[in-house]
């Protein structure tokens, strides 16, 4: 395996640090350069969509969940902690075959996302009642104005990301704190998105709809190319 090599092989046994490392350092730079490229196109197009809009915005209704749900901007964190997890899945593909494989299954799910946001265009309503205390949240607001709604992209991503990264996590025979910690990170994202008000339950719903379905096909089809 050279810098930027494939992995040839994991022997059956490798322990689970060994594999990790392993996986982390193939292809490395291609992960990086790739996650990171894919990451600006979807931002200059999710941007540019949140301030042009082509036809009539909608906006979400609110659901009595969203009224069980209080504000609570420590959860800010998990929200921004997105960008890392979604990282996650292809850092520790083996393969640039199964890499670009992902790329391909990950911009499906971003490109219906976008798709959702240029014909229907949405918004959420503002309360800024209950954010107008925090400085980070105002800092968000004032970069995300609570627009491109439905579905929720950032829920879509962290639910088929999760799926993605516990596959791994079971190849590489990581022990069950791991399994269960990495359902705890995306519950914490997927939570977030309505506790900070950033999104409401509709959103949400859309968003695990998305990604949850994405996850099954891709996965079925990743098992029959690998």
């Amino acid at each position: 395996m050279n810098i930027c090599g494939n992995i040839d092989q994991i022997e059956d046994g490798t322990s689970f640090i060994k594999n990790l490392a392993l996986r982390l350092w193939a292809n490395w730079c291609l992960k990086a350069v790739g996650t990171m490229g894919f990451i600006a196109l979807f931002f200059s197009l999710y941007f540019y969509l949140l301030t042009h809009h082509f036809f009539p915005v909608t906006q979400i209704p609110l659901t009595p969940v969203d009224g069980w749900i209080s504000f609570n901007d420590f959860f800010l964190y998990f929200y921004l902690s997105l960008w890392v997890y979604v990282s996650l899945p292809p850092a520790l593909m083996k393969s640039k075959k199964e890499l670009f494989y992902y790329g391909a299954y990950v911009g499906i799910v971003s490109v219906i996302g976008i798709l959702f946001y240029l014909f229907f265009p949405t918004v959420i309503p503002q309360n800024s009642h209950d954010w107008a205390a925090s400085s980070n949240m105002k800092l968000l607001k004032s970069v995300d104005l609570g627009g491109n709604a439905f579905p929720s992209l950032h829920v879509a991503t962290a639910f088929f990301s999760f799926f993605w990264l516990n596959l791994h996590l079971k190849e590489m025979q990581g022990a069950k704190i791991i399994i269960w910690l990495n359902a705890l990170w995306c519950f914490g994202i997927v939570y977030s998105t309505i506790a900070i008000k950033q999104h409401v339950f509709l959103d949400v719903l859309g968003g695990l709809i998305l990604g949850g379905v994405m996850a099954f096909f891709t996965l079925r089809h990743h098992r029959k190319a690998f």
